[in-house]
């Protein structure tokens, strides 16, 4: 899910030190409750991740377990479960890691459950290759997380906003306006110019999928800063739509933002697969208004997550019996269907429950054709250790420009100046 989010806990004991001792000799840990023996296990996440409905079907199979989901803003959950790594104490029982703070999370592996002591390995074959591989320690040794998604990218657009502004409906027809990204902002502007509203829903929103297709991001393999490579290809189609007006300058999930899917604000948003269950729950008015294209320059990869257990965590055992819970195919079937998640499971894309699925939301395009086709045609970027707050700090140039702060011409040697320091720090 992108954009791209963050999880969960650590092992702490109270009572005694009787109660430490038989703790630590059985692996169950202590419950929140003594008299009722009731754990509360906490995670942390951003966006939709499908878990309100399984809370409940889990805590029904399971009495003794209560969950709290503690859903916050993508950048913030990261930077928050940074912050508790350092201090020791505050995590929650499970944190999601988005891809791009992957690499940042797994170098401090000390601070997380080696899933692998769990029992783990034996989902390795069951992952796309590369998606286990993201979460892996650079020795293998330590997995610290198991992987919930994979955002290949489409595109989501409004039937209803294109048909008004002469443009096509179809989705095949869609798909052929807009083969590369010159063409998708020459569509964008007849848009504006046609209705006088903007064409996409934020400059940050174009650069991230654009970033996303390059062969090299913002870091290559040896952690060196690479600015002049994919991310300036993104950069400039990005100010490029931005000086053209296309625009509605919207951050991503603040309430403006939300408010811009029901009230008609843009047109078209890049559209991993988890950005599906955003649009459903966000602007549930608009049901049969939106459909699915291609995306242009073709294929690409936008986020997607990982359930992580921080060793700060009271209930490990429990912790770890819920995610491998979470990631069983049953479980796995049903977020897709509800919320447009993409297993990263490849084995579940050839179940009909999946394969054959028409997402009656977005005019029943053929989610189950769509997404898995990208997911296995993917070949990630490596993305760095400092990738999450470099991708911030441009961002935050982007929106500079967005906001008339900053001159355009000026804005490349700044999104540069910023890269280079969020490296550093």
């Amino acid at each position: 899910m992108k954009r791209s989010w963050t999880h969960w806990a650590r092992v702490a004991t109270a009572g005694a030190v009787s109660l430490l001792m038989v703790a630590a000799c059985s692996g169950r840990s202590t419950t929140d409750d003594t008299s009722g023996g009731v754990v509360t296990l906490k995670i942390n996440f951003w966006g939709d991740f499908g878990l309100q409905e399984l809370k409940t079907k889990y805590e029904a199979a399971n009495p003794n377990i209560r969950i709290q989901l503690n859903s916050g803003e993508y950048n913030a959950q990261h930077e928050d479960l940074q912050k508790k790594l350092v201090a020791g104490s505050g995590a929650a029982d499970i944190a999601a890691i988005d891809e791009g703070f992957m690499v940042q999370f797994r170098g401090q592996s000390d601070k997380f459950v080696n899933l692998l002591d769990k029992g783990a390995g034996s989902y390795e074959s069951k992952y796309l290759p590369w998606k286990w591989k993201q979460s892996l320690s650079a020795d293998g040794k330590t997995q610290i997380g198991l992987g919930t998604d994979v955002g290949g990218l489409a595109m989501c657009y409004r039937t209803d906003l294109f048909k008004a502004a002469g443009l096509p409906t179809e989705r095949d027809k869609v798909s052929a306006l807009w083969p590369t990204w010159d063409t998708f902002i020459e569509v964008g502007q007849q848009y504006t110019a046609k209705t006088n509203k903007k064409f996409i829903d934020a400059g940050t929103n174009l650069f991230n999928p654009i970033l996303g297709q390059q062969q090299v991001g913002f870091y290559d393999d040896q952690e060196q800063l690479q600015m002049q490579q994919g991310p300036k290809v993104a950069f400039d189609y990005t100010v490029k739509a931005v000086q053209a007006g296309l625009s509605a300058n919207l951050v991503s999930f603040q309430a403006d933002w939300d408010k811009g899917f029901t009230s008609g604000a843009f047109a078209v948003l890049a559209c991993p697969a988890w950005m599906l269950g955003h649009i459903k729950d966000t602007a549930p008015g608009t049901e049969g208004k939106w459909d699915i294209a291609a995306v242009p320059g073709g294929g690409g990869n936008w986020g997607g997550s990982f359930l992580t257990i921080p060793k700060q965590s009271k209930h490990v055992d429990e912790a770890y019996k819920l995610l491998e819970w979470l990631v069983q195919p049953e479980q796995q079937i049903e977020i897709f269907k509800k919320v447009g998640n993409l297993p990263s499971q490849p084995a579940l894309y050839a179940d009909p429950a999946i394969a054959e699925f028409k997402n009656p939301f977005f005019n029943d395009a053929p989610v189950g054709q769509i997404f898995p086709k990208m997911a296995q045609g993917l070949t990630p970027q490596y993305l760095g250790r400092k990738n999450g707050p470099t991708r911030v700090a441009v961002e935050n140039v982007i929106r500079r420009v967005e906001n008339k702060t900053l001159k355009p011409d000026a804005a490349w040697a700044e999104a540069v100046k910023e890269a280079e320091k969020a490296g550093k720090s």
